[in-house]
């Protein structure tokens, strides 16, 4: 058969090479230089030197798999996980916590031109309070897959265990195995979805089947032998709840209520810290008009309300300001109105805008805020803070602060996701 040359096309040989890493990406990814361009091999720390063969050769970089490691670096450190590398969920378990903080802090850096001022950062293992495990029965085996994916593939890695995991959720992945195993319906399971709120831990089962009464009465059972709140999605949008009690989270001493299958913050012990930072930063007084902008169901926006004369939370979603709502009325906070609106449009035209607003919060989704700086810009707000999840985003937003007259003023890098390549941030930027 014939073969065309592809110009996109680049051979690589299996030469050996040997190359010394220099830094260490967001993904734990070890950077070497080799050729003029950046060399990227997983498992590789800086300061290590390591016999590699290049995998994929691009214009601007290349990859490389490690043959021989024939140096340590210090911080290297043994994964606690039995899964690390086969499992997609964690990049960096191979390296101390300080310096996964310190390459995440300097990538950050980087992107925004300014200094980290801040790392915000609670307990490195056992820390997530919410995980989603994928269910795959396997007829030729007799075997239910529950874990989650490979990484860079769909296929499913059985877990046993997951050190990240908060305690009570890592202890009862066996009794969750051994539940949904013994269902009659296991061939017609999606997945499991595991919360730990302060109300006690939930469960939601999604099935692509009508469940029997015998697999439901089982699962009944199950949740009340395991204290579990149970839910039972038998479509995406559908809830079913087998519990009376609405489950709640804890936000800088206020009690939040939820849905299951609202956003909270994964990392609490991270988003306690980042909440009482965000009210320093914006130096909240008794006397202030404070807006806060994607504000789901009021995570910063009651808090800020405790100290503030006024607050108005923004969100466009309609369920997550009604529960903004019913938050605010639970907590007792009269000081605080919550609205619907489309955050592209300019909200300054709205009526409880007109007094305009001493402090902005805003804590957007990845796709980050650009349609809505010029609507803060035009408020003239003294201290502005941005909370976010995505650095990129956080860069091309800020730029139209800081030609707005801005400055930054702190630069904080939340370790929400340790061992990930998560990277989130907060910035406190002040009109000069």
């Amino acid at each position: 058969m014939a073969q065309f040359y592809s110009a996109k096309r680049r051979v690589t040989t299996r030469q050996i090479i040997t190359v010394t890493v220099n830094d260490l990406d967001p993904f734990g990814q070890g950077v070497a230089r080799h050729n003029g361009k950046a060399l990227f091999i997983p498992e590789l720390l800086p300061q290590e030197s390591a016999e590699v063969v290049i995998t994929e050769d691009k214009k601007q970089f290349a990859r490389a798999q490690v043959k021989r490691r024939l140096n340590d670096n210090p911080q290297r450190e043994v994964p606690r996980c039995p899964h690390f590398g086969v499992c997609g969920g964690c990049q960096q378990q191979h390296a101390s916590i300080s310096l996964q903080q310190r390459s995440k802090s300097a990538a950050l850096s980087r992107l925004m031109k300014c200094e980290v001022s801040d790392v915000i950062a609670d307990t490195p293992w056992g820390y997530r309070r919410r995980a989603r495990l994928s269910l795959n029965y396997r007829p030729k085996e007799q075997k239910l897959q529950m874990g989650f994916r490979k990484s860079g593939s769909s296929d499913i890695i059985d877990v046993k265990q997951c050190p990240i995991l908060v305690p009570q959720l890592e202890a009862l992945l066996p009794h969750i195995r051994a539940c949904l195993e013994s269902l009659q319906g296991l061939r017609h399971l999606g997945h499991v979805e595991l919360v730990q709120a302060g109300s006690g831990t939930l469960m939601i089962l999604r099935h692509m089947a009508p469940l029997s009464a015998a697999d439901k009465e089982k699962l009944e059972c199950f949740s009340h032998s395991q204290g579990l709140s149970l839910f039972l999605a038998p479509q995406s949008e559908i809830l079913e709840s087998l519990s009376e009690e609405s489950p709640w989270y804890d936000s800088n001493g206020l009690r939040l209520t939820f849905s299951p299958r609202d956003f909270i913050q994964v990392n609490e012990g991270v988003n306690q810290q980042m909440v009482a930072r965000a009210l320093e930063w914006l130096d909240v007084q008794p006397e202030d008009r404070v807006l806060d902008l994607f504000c789901g169901m009021g995570n910063f926006t009651l808090p800020l309300a405790t100290r503030a004369a006024s607050v108005v939370g923004v969100e466009g979603v309609p369920a997550l300001v009604e529960k903004g709502r019913e938050n605010a009325l639970n907590n007792g906070l009269h000081n605080v109105t919550f609205f619907h609106e489309n955050l592209e449009e300019d909200v300054t035209r709205q009526p409880w805008a007109k007094n305009g607003f001493d402090k902005v919060l805003l804590d957007p989704a990845r796709a980050g805020a650009a349609g809505v700086m010029q609507h803060i810009i035009k408020l003239e707000p003294i201290r502005v803070v941005y909370v976010s999840c995505n650095p990129a985003t956080l860069a091309r937003d800020s730029d139209a602060l800081l030609n707005a007259g801005y400055a930054i003023r702190r630069l904080a890098m939340l370790d929400m996701f340790p061992h990930t390549g998560h990277l989130e941030s907060m910035v406190l930027f002040e009109r000069m």
